[in-house]
């Protein structure tokens, strides 16, 4: 069945033990574990994910070098196969229901219900405002030395310096080349320590702001300064600011918390407990959007984290709904909710 059709309609909203928002490797693992657990699960996904411009996935076990779409695909295509549902959308708005639960409103005014949330929508990378530098991001412009680091080893590497993590950052891609260049740009001035440390790693130092990128058939070529001068590299590590994508949570009154390094402010996320659970009685996050700087192995493994929790938290609800019904009189809304849950009325969403 494809997503289309299986898109959630106006008027009544279907309902789900489990919807997850957010398609990505935490959202992906966590909607298969809960699957298997033969919950009801129903993914919404607006098919924009973070690493869309590398062209590889890195770190993976099993899946190391596969192209970031292949990837997806696969997970997709394991959910459907246990009876999960995936659409295509972004969910606009979501609130408590009186009647317990959430409802989740997409763009489109459809409309699902769901006993439990699990938000993996992940973050944004905000970039440094250097010209260039955008179009070369995920290729020749990088981030993480774990993720694209063997990758350009022993090539020359520039570090683009915006903030008091620069000289860490560039110790760190010091391990991949020898050929390493800190641009302070916007980045305080290193100490005296710190300038020791990087002259006996051999790592040039660069005083002045950058004003672009130079690049040649589509890939870097130089980094351009102040003076006119263009110091070639053919590749670049920057440290973006890490915003979670976050806004629909904030009807649930949950807000994004900054988090700092060395008195800077890098990114926001959501805070959440190791399982993943909010302040929020019945929603998780996982992936970045809890934790920035989590890689697609690690956010495919806090999806199963959370996806266990959530499905331990749904039989204890389960349980202490059999133990009402158990020790209760009988009635006809007693009996409706019985025969619900032997004929599996809330699996199947009617």
């Amino acid at each position: 069945m494809t997503p289309e059709e299986n898109a959630p309609r106006t008027g009544t909203p279907r309902r789900h033990d489990v919807v997850v928002v957010g398609g990505g490797a935490a959202g992906l693992s966590g909607a298969l574990t809960l699957a298997r657990a033969r919950r009801s699960v129903l993914v919404i996904d607006d098919g924009r994910p973070r690493n869309a411009p590398a062209a590889q996935v890195h770190g993976y076990l099993s899946r190391d070098g596969m192209p970031p779409a292949q990837l997806l695909a696969s997970g997709r295509a394991e959910v459907i196969g246990y009876g999960g549902e995936i659409v295509t959308g972004r969910v606009a708005t979501a609130e408590r229901r009186d009647a317990g639960g959430f409802l989740l409103t997409l763009e489109d005014g459809s409309r699902v219900a769901a006993d439990r949330l699990l938000v993996t929508t992940g973050l944004v990378d905000e970039l440094p405002d250097v010209p260039g530098l955008a179009e070369l991001w995920g290729r020749d412009v990088l981030h993480c030395p774990y993720c694209h680091g063997w990758e350009v080893r022993d090539q020359p590497i520039g570090v683009l310096g915006t903030g008091p993590l620069a000289v860490h950052q560039a110790l760190l891609w010091r391990q991949w080349s020898e050929d390493v260049t800190l641009f302070l740009h916007t980045a305080p001035t290193p100490t005296e320590d710190e300038r020791e440390q990087l002259a006996a790693r051999g790592i040039a130092v660069v005083d002045g702001p950058v004003t672009g990128l130079e690049a040649a058939d589509g890939r870097l070529a130089g980094v351009r300064l102040a003076d006119g001068r263009v110091v070639p590299r053919s590749a670049l590590a920057t440290t973006p600011r890490f915003t979670a994508r976050a806004e629909i949570l904030g009807g649930l009154g949950l807000k994004p918390t900054d988090q700092e390094a060395g008195g800077h402010v890098i990114g926001s996320y959501i805070a959440a407990d190791p399982s993943g659970a909010t302040d929020v009685p019945g929603v998780w996050v996982a992936g970045n959007v809890a934790n920035l700087m989590e890689q697609v192995v690690g956010a495919a493994a806090a999806g199963v984290r959370a996806a266990a929790a959530i499905n331990a938290d749904l039989v204890a609800e389960d349980t202490r709904r059999a133990v009402a019904t158990r020790r209760s009189p009988f009635s006809a809304a007693m009996e409706r909710e019985v025969s619900a849950i032997v004929l599996g009325d809330r699996r199947h969403g009617f």
